[in-house]
């Protein structure tokens, strides 16, 4: 964008992995907040370790192959890949000090005073435990455990990626020699923690890997087992597929899938006590550097305590189960396509049920009517409703195309599963488009009626998974407009041929135009603030490291135009620069649901335009994948989207506004009325829901005079 240079120095720019490193802080802060339930609390702390697992699995991994390559390719903020690495391991070992303190010196204890007892020491289990222990261990464990001796005759094995293992030094029974080295993968197919008997009567549980310690010797028989320790390793599971050298997708997926397993060793865990002669050896045979070694001073791996969550008994120490509400003035009863022909519906999760998404489909597949359905999927549930309708109608000889998204990552192996069941039951599947991701939410069901060929189109922010659509803020529309339906058809063509319109009615496409798009809308507010008229921008999404996108924010902002963004995880944007984005705040958002809806707001000059859309801005989502913007035109509709941003706006609970110095604060609450978004949509939702019962219980109600 011309004449925005001066907008893109480098001290303008915050470098995205510590940025990214920000967010998981604030969801540790939610873990030590003793604000949140207790068993909330040890929910945020297990998403802050799955989250760094991946980050370290994937970010610091392609910074590790950057090295690895001598590429000197400066970030955003002007960093090396070298200097990145340097400032992420530090600041990723104070963050693992402080989950690990959070669990000992908090968690732990207020769990022991509720009733919930984690043995850690093994000494301290009584007779009777100590023996059911044991028991558990000889009938349950031994059977499924593989020792692995490490000799001249046996090499060091394989350790999977992710898994737990524990590593021994031992000597042979009454003779004098060298030590040696055995590992032992703790079983993922059993259960993490064990409950074990209590006379007082708590819920007691012990952690797998300290049952497999007390007995280990059990599996060294000829031995003396001089110690033993629990560690874990993240491996490179960054994929890279060569696409255009590849002749069938799927298959260099799967193979690529299998290579995750031998993916360079990028983190060691191991217990804080560990024999210096074990760290040794595991250091030499992984091949790993000191920096890279995390010793933990408490259980390796606190993913388990996503599992404890779940354990029975202690609702009242966990949030209210919310359930999702009905949508408004959309009936069960009626048939949906009648529906939707009668107005567009905006959909809100997870404060409106998913249920319309899935029954749309559903409807489609046993509708006579209907003649073909299209859709993309990214994520989609273990047991997909959607799936089980989508191959139901192509059973039922419609036409049925569906673009799965093999490369969606970590969920490669879950994709090609779904994709292969889809091709079986007839639907036409494309497996992805070449170099791009397919990350667009959308499904068009072309349906005769008597007027002649109708088009009815879904459009969202999320994936089609019934599951997370409980878990995860995201919002849909359902419309038959039928310049929405001219672009649909046009996408769905392009994804499967090689058509791409001259022209196109209301949708804008990643990676076509979408940016230009964005930096078009910014640059009329910057222009109506020159003008001496009201300028606004808000603007919602997860992430937002595109450095054209915030130049163009500077820009506007040095304009005059109030810009005010909600962005839950990176943010390379930095507030409070003067005479650059003085006129620019960020807020976050981590709560309950997890913040995922895109939505943008640009005044214009009082004739208000909404879109909503797939994409955050992030140059991979503008330039590397498939993804759709949608206005949101129906006077009601936007008036309600609208209302969304400035109830988020109006959170002075779990929002946390960036500062200056690129830190993340509270909102002071002094003298201020408490204020959830998230709670406040919920009690929204189910208050409507009452209120539309009533109205339906008076509608029934009839008079006694024509009984008469």
């Amino acid at each position: 964008m011309s004449g925005s240079n001066e907008f893109m120095k480098k001290e303008y720019f915050y470098n995205r992995e510590l940025s990214w490193l920000d967010f998981n802080s604030r969801i540790l802060g939610e873990a030590r907040d003793k604000n949140n339930k207790l068993f909330e609390r040890i929910k945020f702390l297990s998403i802050t370790a799955s989250n760094l697992d991946e980050f370290v699995m994937v970010r610091v991994a392609s910074l590790k192959d950057m090295v690895n390559v001598s590429c000197n390719k400066k970030d955003i903020s002007g960093m090396t890949a070298v200097e990145q690495l340097k400032k992420i391991n530090e600041r990723m070992h104070e963050f693992v000090n402080l989950q690990y303190s959070t669990y000992n010196r908090s968690l732990i204890t207020q769990l022991k005073k509720n009733g919930l007892n984690i043995i850690n020491d093994m000494t301290k289990l009584d007779k009777e435990q100590s023996k059911y222990v044991d028991k558990f261990f000889d009938h349950e464990v031994y059977p499924v455990l593989t020792p692995m001796a490490v000799d001249s005759s046996r090499p060091f094995p394989l350790i999977r990626n992710k898994t737990l293992n524990i590593a021994a030094l031992m000597k042979k029974k009454g003779k004098k020699g060298e030590n040696e080295f055995a590992t032992v993968q703790v079983p993922s197919v059993l259960p993490r923690f064990v409950e074990i008997p209590d006379k007082s009567g708590k819920k007691t549980v012990v952690l797998l890997e300290k049952i497999i310690q007390k007995n280990i010797d059990k599996l060294f028989l000829n031995h003396d087992v001089l110690c033993s320790y629990p560690y874990r390793i993240m491996r490179n599971a960054d994929l890279s597929i060569e696409e255009e050298e590849a002749a069938d997708l799927l298959k260099e997926i799967k193979k690529q899938l299998k290579k995750r397993q031998w993916g360079e060793v990028i983190r060691l865990e191991i217990d804080d006590k560990m024999d210096k002669r074990l760290v040794k050896i595991l250091k030499k045979e992984l091949d790993i550097k000191e920096q890279d070694i995390f010793r933990i001073n408490g259980p390796v791996d606190l993913t388990f305590l996503m599992k404890l969550y779940g354990v029975d008994g202690f609702e009242h120490l966990k949030d209210e189960k919310y359930i999702p509400q009905p949508v408004p003035g959309l009936s069960t009863d009626e048939n949906i396509f009648s529906q939707i022909a009668g107005r567009d519906i905006l959909l809100h999760h997870p404060y409106m049920t998913f249920e319309p998404v899935v029954e749309f489909i559903k409807q489609a597949a046993r509708d006579e009517n209907v003649l073909a359905i299209k859709q993309t999927l990214y994520r989609v549930s273990g047991n997909s409703p959607i799936i089980a309708s989508l191959a139901e109608a192509a059973e039922n000889g419609k036409q049925v195309t569906v673009l799965v998204e093999l490369k969606a990552r970590f969920d490669e192996e879950n994709n090609i599963i779904w994709a292969q069941k889809l091709e079986k039951a007839g639907c036409h599947v494309i497996y992805g488009l070449l170099g791009l991701k397919t990350h667009s939410k959308i499904t068009l069901v072309v349906r005769r009626e008597q007027g002649g060929i109708k088009r009815y189109v879904h459009l969202g922010t999320g994936n089609y998974n019934d599951a997370t659509a409980k878990l995860y803020t995201d919002m849909g529309i359902l419309t038959c407009n039928e310049a929405i339906g001219e672009d649909a058809t046009a996408v769905f063509n392009m994804i499967s041929g090689y058509s791409e319109p001259l022209s196109w009615n209301k949708l804008c496409l990643a990676p076509l135009w979408l940016r230009d798009k964005f930096l078009f809308l910014i640059k009329r507010e910057e222009e109506y603030a020159r003008a001496g008229k009201e300028a606004r921008i808000v603007a919602k999404m997860n992430s937002l490291c595109d450095k054209k996108v915030i130049a163009a924010l500077y820009r506007a902002s040095a304009a005059g135009v109030k810009i005010e963004l909600i962005v839950r995880g990176i943010c390379c944007l930095k507030t409070g620069i003067p005479g650059v984005s003085e006129n620019i705040t960020v807020r976050s958002i981590v709560g309950m649901f997890l913040e995922h809806s895109r939505i943008f707001y640009f005044h214009n000059d009082g004739d208000e335009e909404v879109y909503m859309g797939s994409a955050d801005w992030m140059p991979r989502n503008l330039d590397k994948r498939v993804e759709i913007l949608f206005p949101v035109e129906e006077a009601n509709l936007k008036k309600e989207v609208i209302h969304i941003l400035d109830v988020q706006l109006r959170d002075n609970v779990k929002a946390q506004i960036l500062g200056a110095d690129n830190k993340y604060s509270r909102i002071n609450r002094r003298g201020k009325v408490r204020f959830s978004s998230q709670e406040y949509f919920c009690e929204e939702a189910k208050k409507r829901t009452k209120e539309e019962e009533k109205e339906k219980k008076v509608k029934g109600f009839q008079p006694m005079e024509h009984l008469q």
